[in-house]
């Protein structure tokens, strides 16, 4: 029974006054009783938080402390020690679980957070080593790039004063042919040393707030390797063609993947030939709720680890405490080291898996394979996603096998099979966020506003009771999303429909004025 169909279901009786008689459930309940059990609004149950005890101690520890001082979802600071840890890597680690395959120890996170979710201090908390890395490397590439500026400017004054004494001789009609030739090929070469000379761009680990093709730019202009991390996010949106309507994803997708990159870009001609990008974003949930579904078929959502954490506000902590300070002394004393160490490398290193973590692994594959059935698999609606989970949780087992030995894991090139059961264990829990955020996508919005407005009723603070009007519920949850009734009415509709919601016909007296804000009333399941 949907809130738009009730002109023929029977009419309350009025009191003397004319005024209708508040209807009992059994009378609403007379002609369409309560399901047993109402039906879920989605197949996905509540979300499990992030699970930190799979990340080293000291990381999981300043990721716990972070996420208790600033009231925030462990989600949140979780997602960023993995970004943070594929910043410090740089390019710069493969894995190879088997000599046929190996994948590089990059990965794309996003969490989906509602604004004024105090993302921007764990930005600062979780990211403090690499931007203090990247001050000191500028603080050190300042000299070698006022050389360079030196060398050219002497270059270009040399390769003018050679192009001034080519055009001498073009007017000297005593010149012969022979000295002319030699002239140009004087300034030919001064004008080849001056190009030859080039000015080294400051180092940039980190950018925030950029386009697809700045980040193209920078990349190629930082030898390759690169991190996008902000708690904006705009850039997400513009990359998925939330406002095109068509995808810019090449570098994305290239940099994940570390497949050469080639952009010619006006006058400029971009060679990148292993591309390392990171990506750490934050992102609101219109923005995923508002992409067509037709970007699923792309490749970029496909390698984003998504979290879409339980809000906390209006159950945060007041005056939680700071972080303890050896907590994150040793965060920012491990994580510079090993950002620092790997820095200097030309070449990637490689880690291995060893035989017993190569056994897991194809137990982890054994496990995901039948679940990408397109027809009965569990994570049929998300395989292209899915179809990379295993070279996922081998990243994952990466980074977490260079935080378990910050100071040199070069050192110790073979992961375990306990690292690759952590790894796992994340994945995991990212499979189940890839399901909830995915199915999002392409999908009518009265289901989102279906889930806030159940969300709502059934919380301990629902002021209303069972039985309540629909401007109560739409003052509860009006937001820019819902900015009128007509926004509210299909989610009260699909909520009838499944049985969590029965709505109350409406009077007589009802019938003949203006329609009232209708009544109804809550399955008693969700107040028992």
């Amino acid at each position: 029974m949907s809130a738009g169909t009730h002109d023929n279901v029977r009419h309350l009786p009025h009191t003397t006054t004319g005024d209708p008689v508040p209807a009992t459930e059994p009378a609403v309940m007379a002609a369409h009783p309560w399901p047993d059990t109402p039906a879920p609004i989605t197949t996905l149950g509540a979300l499990a938080p992030f699970p930190v005890a799979a990340l080293p101690t000291w990381l999981g520890t300043y990721a716990e402390a972070v996420a208790h001082t600033i009231q925030t979802p462990l989600d949140l600071s979780g997602a960023l020690a993995l970004a943070t840890l594929s910043t410090a890597a740089g390019g710069r680690v493969m894995v190879e679980v088997r000599p046929s395959w190996r994948e590089q120890a990059t990965l794309f996170t996003v969490v989906i957070m509602e604004p004024s979710a105090r993302k921007s201090p764990v930005f600062t908390a979780m990211t403090e080593p690499v931007r203090a890395l990247e001050t000191v490397l500028r603080e050190e590439a300042r000299h070698s790039i006022e050389t360079a500026k030196m060398h050219q400017a002497m270059a270009e004054s040399a390769r003018e004063k050679a192009a001034k004494e080519v055009a001498a001789l073009a007017g000297d009609q005593v010149s012969d042919d022979a000295s002319r030739e030699e002239a140009i090929a004087d300034a030919v070469d001064a004008a080849l040393r001056a190009e030859a000379i080039a000015i080294p761009h400051p180092p940039q680990l980190i950018v925030d707030d950029v386009t697809p093709e700045q980040v193209a730019t920078i990349l190629a202009d930082q030898g390759g390797r690169l991190s996008v991390l902000s708690d904006e996010g705009t850039v997400f949106g513009i990359v998925a063609g939330r406002y095109s309507g068509s995808v810019n994803a090449e570098v994305f997708l290239k940099g994940y993947s570390g497949t050469e990159l080639r952009v010619n870009r006006g006058n400029r001609a971009e060679h990148v030939p292993r591309p390392a990008l990171t990506m750490g974003l934050t992102i609101q949930p219109a923005v995923i709720e508002d992409l067509p579904g037709k970007l699923r078929g792309n490749g970029f959502l496909a390698r984003i680890l998504f979290a879409r954490p339980a809000p906390l506000s209006g159950r945060r902590t007041i005056r939680p405490g700071p972080i303890p300070a050896d907590i994150a002394d040793t965060y920012m004393h491990n994580m510079l080291a090993l950002a620092t160490e790997l820095h200097g490398f030309e070449e990637p290193i490689t880690l291995t898996f060893s035989p017993e973590a190569d056994d897991l692994m194809a137990d982890i594959e054994t496990e995901i394979e039948p679940k990408l059935d397109p027809e009965n698999g569990e994570w049929a609606d998300i395989g292209d996603w899915a179809g990379k989970l295993a070279g996922q949780t081998a990243r994952i087992a990466a980074l977490l096998h260079l935080a378990a030995h910050p100071n040199n894991a070069w050192n110790h090139p073979q992961i375990s099979a306990d690292t690759v059961a952590d790894a796992w264990c994340i994945a995991s829990y990212y499979a189940t966020h890839a399901q909830a955020t995915l199915a999002t996508i392409g999908a009518s919005p009265a289901v989102a506003v279906a889930e806030k407005v159940l969300d709502k009723l059934t919380a301990p603070d629902w002021p209303h009771g069972r039985r309540f009007q629909a401007r109560y519920v739409y003052n509860a949850v009006r937001c820019k999303a819902i900015p009128t009734m007509k926004e509210l009415q299909p989610a009260l509709d699909l909520l009838e429909d499944l049985g969590h919601l029965a709505a109350e016909p409406l009077t007589e007296l009802a019938r003949r004025g203006r329609r009232p804000s209708p009544y109804y009333w809550l399955h008693p399941a969700h107040r028992t």
